[in-house]
């Protein structure tokens, strides 16, 4: 998608857009890489500090070594720095589960990435983003007109990071008034924190999210 085109469905998150709840469900769009092999995994044998790395992954709260982590297992220290800050943002954060799931499906969908996708679409509809919303979010179109107006706007900030890596003046305007400086800041770090780790497993070529595993 050109950056002018993402930005056009951006910016229409905040606008009347009409979507009748009885309108057929758009098709979804295709992730580039779901069907290639993976090609940077785990290392095919750990050593001392690679085994630690894996072993405190195991035995917190993310029960496994999948996702990102299996690239970043060549690196033990900074896998250990990368979990940390995934946390931190997803348990010890501020931004209430609804806010946060639905950032992190946005920065998912604009970046391709099937595994954050496949894991927190789940996660962001039992913490009450609509369907409609992640229907819409999956085909490319504007959002539902009676989305959330927060969850509306972390599209567009989401969104415009991604693509034009910066926020413009009403933008952040808007963003400042709806959250404070506190909130934006964890916002943008987590916007920041999961495209991060979806290049990282786009390059990686890293398989789809099991069941219950969170990155």
């Amino acid at each position: 998608m050109a950056l002018a085109q993402s930005r056009i469905l951006c910016n229409l998150d905040l606008e009347a857009v009409t979507m009748s709840s009885l309108a057929p469900r758009p098709p979804a769009r295709p992730f580039p890489q779901a069907d290639q092999p993976e090609r940077l995994g785990p290392p095919a044998t750990l050593d001392a500090a690679q085994k630690q790395a894996a072993d405190e992954l195991i035995q917190g709260p993310r029960r496994g070594v999948y996702g990102p982590f299996r690239p970043l297992l060549h690196r033990p220290q900074l896998l250990g720095a990368v979990a940390r800050l995934g946390e931190t943002l997803r348990y010890d954060g501020l931004l209430e589960p609804a806010l946060r799931e639905w950032t992190i499906c946005v920065v998912a969908r604009e970046l391709s990435n099937v595994f954050e996708w496949d894991m927190h679409v789940p996660l962001a509809a039992a913490a009450g983003v609509p369907a409609t919303a992640l229907a819409a979010l999956d085909a490319g179109q504007p959002s539902p007109h009676d989305l959330r107006t927060d969850l509306a706007l972390a599209r567009t900030v989401a969104c415009d990071i991604v693509t034009l890596h910066r926020l413009d003046e009403t933008t952040y305007a808007k963003a400042v008034m709806q959250w404070g400086e506190p909130l934006l800041v964890e916002l943008i770090t987590l916007v920041g924190y999961f495209s991060m780790v979806c290049w990282l497993m786009n390059v990686a070529r890293t398989p789809a999210a099991s069941v219950g595993k969170q990155a």
